[in-house]
């Protein structure tokens, strides 16, 4: 059994906690972006990032414990660390795309990250490319060319960078769930704040800016927000299996395009909601069939097993 199924088999039936709590991670992630969105582009992006992380140390004081008692292994340390590097270079990017694209963008693209996820845990964990996972695919792709019309208009900076980000999260959510069943949520959390933050500090320190009490006041805000964000995603995945946790994301473009043009005033792109609707019920299809999947090979397992004598004294 590879290490995400394994994960996944530690995974607890609860599908409607799941759900939930993977509705609250869609509001703090938006509320999260709005905020950064809000600031602008006045702090360097690495910096931003940094101190957003910093700030956000101070809620692992309720995880102190947990982490402590926690014994990781050389692997779980190195699997920490690498998970570290990932999220700093997605984290860097992310707050440089927030200042160059719409809130709606942000969140259409962050659609591709789960596609990333389903490539990664083949080219990684040796699933199997089925044939409706590569129609999936197919159709996010398709999806992430209607939104952004390359040849059509100039793609910004801004726009590769969310690119990167979808792929560097895509790594960093494979190795979350690998860590699911192993470690317990605060450990997780409080690992990616600590390795983040270090992670974060010599960018941070080579553009660094004055910055303003309300500056921090913003990006105090800013981590709460991501800290609670990434607590409540790792309780919706040791809840319910991904293929059940993972459609209700489709939720946060709705969110993202109404912030963006109650707060900011941003047009509602017409091609950007399209497209981001392709990719999350691409993400959706994938999520569904998945789960239908591993219930048949479940089912299979158990006639197996009851076909096969037991031995006797």
């Amino acid at each position: 059994m590879n290490a995400l199924n394994t994960a996944s088999a530690a995974t607890d039936n609860r599908p409607l906690a799941g759900v939930l709590w993977m509705v609250l991670t869609g509001f703090m992630f938006v509320g999260m972006t709005a905020v950064v969105k809000h600031m602008g582009d006045a702090i360097p992006a690495a910096q931003a990032a940094f101190l957003r992380y910093l700030l956000g140390l101070v809620f692992l004081a309720p995880m102190l414990p947990a982490m402590l008692a926690a014994r990781p292994d050389r692997q779980g340390w190195a699997l920490f660390g690498l998970r570290g590097v990932v999220h700093t270079l997605a984290v860097i990017l992310w707050f440089y795309a927030m200042t160059q694209i719409t809130l709606a963008e942000v969140t259409a693209l962050n659609y591709l990250t789960p596609v990333y996820v389903t490539l990664g845990a083949v080219l990684f964990l040796g699933e199997r490319l089925r044939a409706r996972r590569i129609l999936a695919i197919i159709a996010a792709l398709a999806g992430a060319l209607i939104m952004l019309r390359p040849g059509f208009r100039e793609l910004s900076p801004g726009h590769l960078a969310m690119l990167g980000v979808a792929a560097l999260m895509g790594l960093s959510y494979l190795l979350t769930k690998f860590f699911t069943g192993r470690y317990s949520p605060p450990m997780i959390v409080g690992m990616l704040s600590i390795t983040v933050t270090i992670g974060l500090a010599p960018f941070a320190w080579a553009v660094w800016v004055p910055v303003t009490g309300t500056q921090i006041a913003w990006l105090f805000l800013v981590a709460f927000f991501a800290t609670a964000g990434h607590y409540t995603m790792t309780l919706a995945f040791a809840a319910a299996p991904v293929s059940v946790t993972q459609p209700v994301t489709a939720l946060q473009l709705v969110w993202a395009v109404i912030l963006g043009a109650v707060m900011f005033g941003e047009a509602v792109d017409v091609f950007v909601v399209l497209g981001g609707t392709v990719i999350a019920a691409a993400v959706i299809f994938i999520a569904l069939r998945e789960q239908a999947v591993r219930r048949a090979e479940a089912r299979a397992m158990a006639t197996d097993a009851a076909r096969t004598p037991t031995g006797g004294a």
